[in-house]
């Protein structure tokens, strides 16, 4: 066998090694996101923890080419289920510019909870030619395996997100089904009870809560209970949050003066959306009371606070006040023999002695009387009854303006309360404990289900205002039958009338003076009342 051996000669020329590619450099940013601030005052929080792990899968590539870029793009209680954060569009802003080649996160859903937002983070990343790597689920959206691996994970974190959601609402549910309460801020007249989620009786809040019900069945209407709740500088609910800070005690308004009239905790109920169920906690006022009031919400919102009924057929009642104090002047009586007295009397020297007030009391067969001929008055004058229509248009104008503007501020109001559900549901997290989460989302929709009540009324009101809307003819047409239609009436039908006419009687006492205004709506629901009464006799 023979052999061949071959001897390096060190002194000849070597061949030189094919030249290698330079690597491209790969500009990183490393992107962290944390639902919400509980522990990012901490020292090494969730935020430092993410970014600590995307640095180092970035050094990890480093023989790639990739390098970290020196800013830091951070969004510390934040929800992934929208794309307004501070944190992820100054990243935008840098992708934009192309300062950056690869966006890094710990885990898919620190981008975006959101599958549609999701899709055009990714196609505006596709545009600037900008990859996307998560660190703990192994792919890369620079393949197209990797974009589907993405996708299919992204879809799944949805649904969970949405089953977490429906659970949620279920939960709250089948808590208020139950009688019990489901969470949210305390209301007027109890407070949450410490030892767990329940309502206690707070005696002095619920003696408030009593005289505010009973004001309204003595006023009938929201405006004078909420001037005299200012008087009196009664308050919301005031109640401290677990971190401290007071929030509530805001001055009464129309709003919140209805959401409280109409609120069924006050009858020991709770309400979820249109069904209301026994409750756990006891109750406050007298269901009978609650009716009442409720029967004159819906007449008043019928009629604007125009009808009111009473047994001796005072024609004034919830009409006449007082013009020195601005106190509402009740009908009462007194009886010598057989025969009874009727007058007015001001409330304010009912409580305070007739000193208190100049106008005292006002026999009531005169100044009702005066009232009806002012009524005939306006029949009568064609120049009178311009002025009165002219004066009932721009009050209608005011009530259709303060209206829309409730209306709008509703509207505000859910657009919030809807964002804030949106973002406290993808914070809830299978198997850990949400109880201060459900607790928050619970009070979200009951603020949304009163809201929308609320709205939904003052679209009513809004329709009605516009819809009475009278001409000239018309009105004479409806008032020349005022007076043979008058005699015909009942005592009770007649103090409906005058109620759908006038808005406000004044009498001051000081000079006899007495002014009547009359109701915007008033004159319209009155032709539509006589025709209908013409529509019988004709029938008949």
């Amino acid at each position: 066998m023979t052999s061949h051996t071959t001897r390096l000669n060190r002194s000849q020329p070597q061949p030189k090694p094919a030249d290698r590619e330079p690597v491209k450099r790969v500009r990183c940013a490393v992107y962290t996101r944390k639902s919400t601030e509980e522990g990012l005052e901490q020292e090494f929080n969730s935020l430092d923890a993410q970014r600590e792990a995307g640095e180092a899968f970035v050094r990890s590539q480093a023989g790639e080419g990739w390098a970290l870029v020196p800013e830091k793009y951070d969004d510390g209680g934040y929800t992934g289920g929208n794309t307004d954060r501070p944190g992820l569009h100054k990243l935008l802003e840098h992708v934009s510019d192309g300062k950056v080649d690869c966006i890094v996160v710990y885990k898919v859903d620190r981008l975006s909870r959101s599958l549609l937002d999701f899709a055009q983070l990714m196609r505006t990343f596709e545009d600037k030619k900008v990859a996307f790597v998560s660190v703990t689920q192994q792919f890369n959206t620079a393949t197209s395996m990797g974009r589907l691996v993405l996708n299919v994970l992204l879809s799944f974190a949805q649904f969970e997100r949405e089953i977490i959601s429906e659970r949620t609402r279920d939960k709250i549910a089948a808590t208020r089904r139950k009688g019990k309460w489901a969470g949210g801020h305390p209301v007027l007249g109890y407070d949450i009870d410490p030892a767990g989620y329940k309502l206690a009786l707070n005696t002095a809040e619920a003696e408030r809560v009593r005289q505010i019900f009973a004001l309204y069945l003595e006023h009938g209407a929201l405006v004078p209970v909420v001037a005299e709740l200012e008087r009196r500088q009664w308050t919301t609910k005031r109640w401290a949050t677990r971190k401290g800070p007071e929030r509530g005690g805001k001055p009464f308004d129309r709003t919140n003066l209805y959401n409280l009239l109409t609120n069924p905790l006050y009858v020991g109920h709770v309400r979820y959306k249109d069904e209301v169920h026994d409750g756990e906690h006891p109750a406050i006022v007298d269901p009978g009371v609650f009716a009442a009031v409720q029967h004159a919400l819906t007449r008043n919102g019928r009629t604007g606070g125009a009808l009111v009924r009473n047994q001796f057929g005072a024609l004034l009642k919830g009409l006449l006040r007082c013009g020195p104090c601005g106190a509402a002047m009740t009908p009462s009586h007194s009886t010598k023999g057989t025969k009874r007295y009727r007058y007015y009397v001001c409330g304010t020297a009912q409580k305070r002695g007739y000193r208190a007030c100049p106008s005292k009391s006002i026999p009531a067969e005169p100044i009702e009387g005066f009232v009806v001929e002012r009524v005939r008055a306006v029949g009568r004058d064609p120049e009178l009854l311009r002025q009165v229509l002219e004066q009932a248009r721009e009050k209608g104008a005011a009530r259709i303006k303060e209206l829309e503007a409730e209306h709008r501020g509703l509207e505000k109001d859910l657009g919030t309360w809807h964002g804030e559900v949106r973002r406290l549901s993808v914070q809830l997290k299978p198997g850990e404990d949400n109880g201060p989460l459900v607790a928050r989302l619970a009070d979200r929709h009951a603020r949304i289900e009163a809201a929308e009540h609320r709205a939904a009324k003052v679209r009513e009101h809004l329709t009605a205002v516009t819809d009475q809307l009278i001409s000239e003819e018309d009105a004479a047409r409806a008032l020349a039958a005022f007076d043979p239609i008058w005699g015909t009436l009942t005592p009770l039908e007649r103090v409906r009338v005058i109620a759908l006419l006038v808005e406000k009687v004044e009498y001051d006492g000081r000079d006899g003076n007495v002014t009547v205004s009359f109701h915007p709506t008033g004159i319209k629901a009155l032709a539509d009342e006589f025709a209908a009464r013409h529509d019988e006799r004709e029938v008949a």
